[in-house]
């Protein structure tokens, strides 16, 4: 009854928070996509990290680290790499030419065809993938972690977790298409604290019943490397190849995660936000990994399904009360994903479709309308997607459909990678090469898969972004920028701490190695 309690509380603040001191009526455009322009670096760094943590980290990554140990946390380490790029390369640029989407930035750059195909491979893969496999992810991990609980919602699973998806979904709705990215931004500092709670307590609970942090090197050091041999069937090192290039997508070139730091104060505030959201990552890395790790050592006899690490440490290990915090941590995860989803999907298509080939002359009021009206099509597309996974879950549960949705993003994340990187560094391109490039890196990765289908996605990644590049480049040689055009430092100070985050993520790979 407790942990009911403190769920019901927290979706009662959320919704309080989130509608909060809104003036619905009279909201511009730029306040309703960007918040006025005015977001400072602790909203920034909170409520990008907020977005970026899902519910699958805790399932299948603790999971993962279960079986791989500290390799798992390489995913989440190297992330580092991408907000790197994105504080001192990307951001600068993006507020030097005042945005409110990549697409914008694309269409200066390379024209209004190739953005337009960045916006709606954009808004179709976030419409489906990205809010289905959230949603899904999101109510099923509850649904593992706390299914006794939450029996009053159906004694039947399936019609459980279902319910959840929808219920979630309309409420993250809800808000995204009231208040816009202001809503966004609140709702997800307090799901991030909600959130990092939740991770700490299983941590420190993991780390007490193991006996505290040197055990986990003295029983188990084989699990403490960052990097396992070139052969290993899941994360060989190699795999950071690909890594360094989706990273670029995804913290750089996703409109999801970039449109804080397009919405921020100024340059300072941006890239001071980036950062501290780079330190965060790296403590994410350490509450999702090390209970795994700790787990290991802790059983006598290991757990049949690794992905049910998370569930046994909560069920077993956590009092009443507590594990109403977690339970909440999990739908946090959730909904700071998808309510900055939502809210992305409506500046893409309100901004680059909407005001650009339906309505040149909209105002602030019908634009605003345009993206409420993508919000809730996206949420009809998104909560049908997440039942269509719940299916798929239960009709063949040891289909590994998330390894094939990441394979379906990748598929469509290398070309994005290939046209925000020409969009970058060439002045005046050749278009044709740069969409040759952009277009090749599908069949290129299909190719590579069905010949050589020992090669993991991130390698493949790896090799169709290179070939795409190498395409767009090689005949557009006389059209690099200067490069010292390209890295922008807003502060001395800012400089130093960016130095310093760069030289911490290459002590902790030769520490770990």
């Amino acid at each position: 009854m407790i942990d009911l309690v403190i769920v019901l509380g927290y979706f009662l603040l959320i919704f309080i928070i989130a509608l909060k001191g809104n003036k619905y009526k009279n909201l511009s455009s730029e306040d309703y996509f960007l918040s006025g322009r005015k977001l400072k670096w602790p909203s920034i760094a909170l409520s990008t990290i907020a977005t970026n943590v899902q519910g699958y980290q805790f399932l299948g990554m603790m999971g993962s680290a279960y079986l791989f140990g500290l390799a798992q946390a390489s995913l989440e380490i190297n992330a580092v790499q991408g907000i790197l790029l994105a504080t001192f390369i990307f951001v600068p640029i993006f507020l030097k030419h005042k945005i409110t989407t990549i697409s914008e930035f694309i269409k200066i750059k390379l024209g209004k065809n190739l953005a337009l195909c960045y916006s709606i491979t954009n808004i179709i893969l976030f419409s489906t993938i990205t809010l289905g496999a959230a949603l899904f992810w999101g109510a099923y991990a509850a649904d593992i972690v706390f299914g006794d609980l939450l029996s009053f919602i159906s004694k039947e699973r399936t019609s459980r977790i279902a319910i959840l998806i929808i219920v979630l979904g309309i409420f993250s709705a809800f808000y995204t298409y009231f208040g816009g990215l202001s809503a966004v931004v609140k709702t997800d500092i307090i799901q991030f604290i909600v959130l990092i709670t939740g991770g700490i307590i299983v941590l420190l609970i993991s780390l007490y019943h193991l006996g505290g942090w040197n055990e986990l090197y003295l029983q188990s050091p084989e699990k403490m490397r960052l990097h396992l041999p070139a052969d290993h069937n899941t994360l060989p090192w190699t795999h950071m190849f690909g890594l360094f290039f989706l990273n670029i997508n995804y913290w750089c070139a996703n409109q999801t995660i970039m449109q804080r730091s397009i919405a921020a104060k100024n340059i300072n505030h941006a890239q001071t936000g980036l950062l501290v959201g780079g330190l965060l990552k790296y403590f994410m890395a350490i509450i999702v990994v090390i209970p795994g790790i700790a787990l290991f050592n802790i059983l006598d006899q290991p757990l049949t399904d690794p992905d049910m690490a998370f569930p046994y440490l909560v069920n077993n290990f956590l009092p009443t009360g507590l594990k109403g915090i977690i339970l909440c941590a999990l739908f946090a995860s959730l909904m700071s994903t998808v309510d900055s989803t939502f809210n992305s999907i409506a500046t893409l298509w309100s901004i680059d479709i909407y005001s650009v080939y339906i309505n040149k002359n909209s105002n602030d009021y019908q634009k605003i309308q345009s993206g409420r009206k993508a919000i809730f099509i996206s949420l009809i597309s998104a909560l049908t997607m997440g039942l269509i996974l719940l299916y798929i879950k239960f009709d063949n549960p040891s289909l590994a459909f998330t390894h094939k949705l990441n394979e379906i993003r990748y598929y469509i994340n290398c070309g994005i990678v290939v046209l925000i990187c020409s969009a970058l560094i060439l002045i005046k391109p050749k278009l044709k090469y740069v969409f040759i490039g952009f277009i090749l890196t599908l069949p290129i990765n299909i190719f590579i898969q069905y010949y050589f289908p020992e090669i993991n996605y991130f390698l493949r990644a790896f090799f169709s972004i290179i070939i795409g590049l190498t395409i767009s480049f090689v005949f557009n040689i006389k059209s690099f920028i200067s490069r010292n055009k390209l890295i922008v430092f807003g502060t001395k100070n800012i400089r130093n701490f960016g130095l310093l985050i760069l030289i911490s993520l290459i002590t902790i790979h030769i520490i770990f190695h």
